[in-house]
């Protein structure tokens, strides 16, 4: 069965824009804990209200087919694009990532502050995130908005000659290295128009810690919504997890390493469409799952599985309220004094679940176009289930996803 794999940006707690942080760099090494500000808690919160909401829209046409995004992916490239936009085009943007009561300071500065954090939770859990900007040679980019790419995104900057072969070999070396290997390319081409791409990577692997014994993986039956059946290797555990359980699901929270990170699996009950389930699956819910979990002694049994895709969002985005970026009436004049627009938002991610733990990664490129020239359309998890991996000390979710074929790719 086709696979399907997505990616973005998401966070928890909601609280409005009121105040500002500023926080250090922290030594090399050393980790940070500590509580998030009035304003981060609400940006993250915004962000995992945006992710969810991208997540559900996903589902209602991925209907049977796995899916796998990363909101923060997505928001972050789609941060650094906030830094270019200006008028109707920058508030119908920050209405769709739910940050409309914020300043863009405030915005680039929680941005800024949570990946510093995330960044530094856990020495065994490895979790990069690196930003690029990359232009044509011949474009005039405003130094403020390289600035501010830089100065809150850590985004490197660089000139390219677009005409030239090498140039997407150059930024697919550059997404190959950020993601060690798992998403080697995420550029078959630069069209004539396109002058910028804006691309956040991410990178994340974590051991359980509560590891699956190998000896103990089993070949199991995993049951489609349809009822078909497909035989894949089941991992199988008896411990103490954070476990809670309602009439519609199950829901069960695997840590990593020192539980900085974990995956939450939420496993619906027999009988109630996984397809439905996703689609209405909201932040409030998310909150009240991962809030009602309690440490209780479960028998675990849930599947190895890798997924791999690549999407482009336009449709997506635009329905969900920011068509004018993708349009001719597009206000992106805080990066260059030209007519731009998006010409497109692609993502890919990857993930692979097994004994010892979880290795994923994401990556999220926006290109802009002159619109000058016409753009060329371009538990016993043995049945469907939606997994997440989160950070506790932000309630970060990183990735999120719906897995029907443990088996496909």
């Amino acid at each position: 069965m086709k696979v399907q794999v997505f990616a973005i940006i998401i966070a928890t707690i909601f609280i409005s824009c009121n105040h500002q942080s500023t926080e250090p760099s922290p030594s090399p090494g050393q980790p940070i804990v500590r509580d998030l500000t009035v304003l981060e808690k609400s940006v993250v919160s915004s962000d995992n209200s945006f992710g969810l909401k991208l997540f559900s829209r996903m589902n209602t046409v991925e209907q049977n087919k796995n899916v796998f995004i990363s909101p923060f992916s997505v928001s972050m490239a789609l941060g650094m694009a906030l830094n270019g936009a200006d008028g109707s085009t920058l508030d119908s943007m920050k209405q769709v990532l739910e940050h409309s009561n914020c300043t863009m300071q405030e915005i680039n500065e929680s941005y800024k502050n949570i990946s510093t954090i995330l960044t530094h939770l856990d020495s065994k859990v490895v979790f990069q995130i690196a930003n690029s900007i990359w232009c044509r040679n011949d474009f005039q980019v405003i130094p403020a908005f390289l600035n501010d790419c830089h100065e809150y995104f850590d985004a490197e900057a660089a000139s390219l000659d677009f005409s030239s072969p090498s140039a997407v070999q150059t930024i697919n070396n550059w997404v190959n290295s950020k993601t060690n290997g798992k998403i080697p390319t995420i550029l078959d081409q630069i069209p004539p128009e396109v002058v910028m791409y804006l691309i956040n990577a991410i990178y994340f692997k974590g051991t359980w810690t509560y590891q699956f014994d190998p000896a103990k993986t089993t070949d199991a039956v995993f049951t489609f919504s349809a009822g078909n059946t497909v035989s894949c290797r089941m991992m199988n555990q008896k411990t103490t997890y954070a476990y809670h359980a309602t009439e519609q699901a199950q829901i069960i929270d695997l840590p990593y390493s020192n539980r900085s990170f974990s995956m939450t699996i939420i496993l619906p009950k027999e009988g109630i469409n996984i397809d439905q389930f996703a689609a209405e699956l909201t932040r409030q819910q998310w909150d009240t799952f991962v809030n009602s979990l309690d440490s209780t002694e479960v028998d675990l049994s849930m599947p190895k599985f890798k997924v791999e895709y690549e999407k482009t969002l336009n449709d997506e985005l635009s329905a969900m309220g920011m068509e004018i970026a993708f349009s001719d009436f597009a206000n992106f004049s805080r990066i260059a004094h030209a007519s731009l627009a998006i010409s497109e938002v692609k993502h890919k991610t990857f993930v692979d679940v097994d004994e010892e733990g979880t290795e994923a990664a994401a990556v999220t490129s926006v290109g802009i176009t002159l619109t000058a020239m016409p753009l060329i359309p371009s538990m016993h998890v043995d049945r469907p289930f939606i997994f997440a991996i989160r950070e506790h000390q932000s309630g970060t979710i990183l990735f999120i996803g719906k897995i029907v074929n443990p088996v496909a790719l």
